[in-house]
Order: C-alpha cells, then sequence, then structure tokens
C-alpha cells in the first residue's frame, strides 16, 4: 500500500468516525418524535452529505486495495439510503407539518441496525459490484453512477421549493433573521461582471453568525454551479432569483 493510498484510508476512517458521532446526534433528535427538531435534523443531514461527498471526490480514487475498497462502499452505501431517509423527512415536515409513529420508529430501527446493515446487506451488495469492477466498461460506469449519486444529492438536498425558497431555508438554518434579494446596481456589476442578484441578511451584531449565514449560502449556490462573490456584507451571485424584501 502506497504512502499517499495509507494517508488517504486514514482520513477516510475519521471521517466515518465522525459520522457516528453525528447518527448519535440525529437518533437523539429523531427520538424526541417532533417536528421541532426538522432544523437541527436538516443541518445534520447537511454535514453528513458534506463529509460523504469529501469521501467519494477527495479520497476514495485512490483506494486500491479491495477488502478497503469494499468496506468503504458498504459504508457509503448505508449513508446514501440514511440522507434518502433524512431528506424525506425535511420534506414530509416542511409539507405535512406532521409524520406518524411508524414514520420515527422505522428511521430509529435503520439507524440503531447500522452496523448489521452495513455487514450484511450492503457488503453484499458491495461484493457483487467489486466482483464486476475488474471489467473495465462495467468499472466506469460504476464510478459513474456512485459519483452523479452524490452529486444529486449535494445539489437537490435543499430541493422544497424555487431556488430563492431553498436558499432563504439555508440562511435561516444558519441563523439569519431575515433575507432580502434585490437587482444588482452598477458598481455591483464591476465586482462581478455576470451578477444578476444581490442579497443580503440580518444577523444583528454576531459576526461569527454573519460569517456562518454568508459561507452555507456561498457553499449552497457555488454546489448547484452559480458564481458568488461576498462583499462589505453582501453576496453577489449570477443566479437569476426572484426579488423578495426578506
Amino acid at each position: 500500500m502506497s504512502y499517499i493510498e495509507k494517508k488517504y484510508r486514514a482520513k477516510i476512517t475519521e471521517i466515518f468516525e465522525n459520522l457516528s458521532k453525528l447518527d448519535n446526534d440525529v437518533l437523539e433528535q429523531v427520538r424526541k418524535r417532533s417536528i421541532s427538531s426538522v432544523d437541527m435534523i436538516a443541518k445534520l443531514c447537511a454535514a453528513c452529505n458534506k463529509q460523504i461527498n469529501e469521501i467519494l471526490k477527495k479520497y476514495y480514487p485512490e483506494i486500491k486495495e479491495i477488502n478497503d475498497k469494499l468496506q468503504i462502499k458498504s459504508e457509503l452505501k448505508f449513508y446514501f439510503d440514511l440522507l434518502d431517509y433524512l431528506t424525506d423527512f425535511v420534506k414530509n415536515v416542511e409539507t405535512f407539518q406532521k409524520l406518524d409513529e411508524k414514520y420515527y420508529g422505522n428511521l430509529i430501527k435503520f439507524i440503531q441496525e447500522k452496523d448489521k446493515l452495513i455487514s450484511g446487506k450492503y457488503k453484499q451488495i458491495c461484493s457483487q459490484e467489486l466482483t464486476a469492477f475488474y471489467d473495465k466498461q462495467t468499472r466506469d460506469n460504476l464510478e459513474k453512477i456512485l459519483a452523479e449519486k452524490i452529486e444529486r444529492k449535494n445539489r437537490e438536498f435543499f430541493a422544497i421549493g424555487p431556488l430563492e425558497q431553498e436558499l432563504k431555508k439555508i440562511g435561516q438554518i444558519a441563523g439569519a433573521k431575515s433575507i432580502s434579494i434585490t437587482t444588482p446596481r452598477e458598481s455591483d456589476k464591476y465586482l462581478l461582471k455576470t451578477v444578476k442578484s444581490v442579497i443580503e441578511y440580518s444577523h444583528g451584531i454576531d459576526e461569527a453568525k454573519a460569517e456562518r449565514v454568508g459561507r452555507e449560502i456561498k457553499n449552497f449556490l457555488e454546489s448547484k454551479k452559480f458564481t458568488v462573490l461576498i462583499h462589505s456584507g453582501f453576496i453577489l451571485t449570477d443566479a437569476k432569483l426572484l426579488l423578495d424584501n426578506g
């Protein structure tokens, strides 16, 4: 095993350990069986999505050892399904403001059976995939599917309405009191020639919170391939957003 492969395998292990802590946080929120937990679950889901994306795009491509690949793929598949569960949870709460007791029970059971699922169901699926992996065409298709799956989750996680509604939801979760979207001025276009919208958010006097709000909005828009520039408390973007006074 090469130096870089050992280093990246260690980083993947570290990320999965962090995700295990996140599992417990999710479980704690779901056990409350309250729709008031939706914002915290949404934040945990976004954090999970970001860390999985880091494994898949940065570290996993360097892993060559077959047993390591099998274990990593098995754990990733668990988190793919967990993200599906949690995204569905957020969307259903937003839509219906109420969930059946059975819904909570199934999600709790799924998280509690994580180790069993990874060592059983998911490892069996991944073993079959890796057997086919030695065929070049199959290998190329599998890697493409995995990359597209996580990229799609990264772009669609908050897909609960028009772009500006998704943006406002993320900003509120990060701590913004209000968000307004306006058309750019000539001075804005000097800073960013392609600017179509200017986003301003209210955060009181908490500078750390202001920085977090700006960063979360910027990351969200960039994940959808928009150009973003933070300047003097404003966010300039080439995303064409509907005008809203917050």
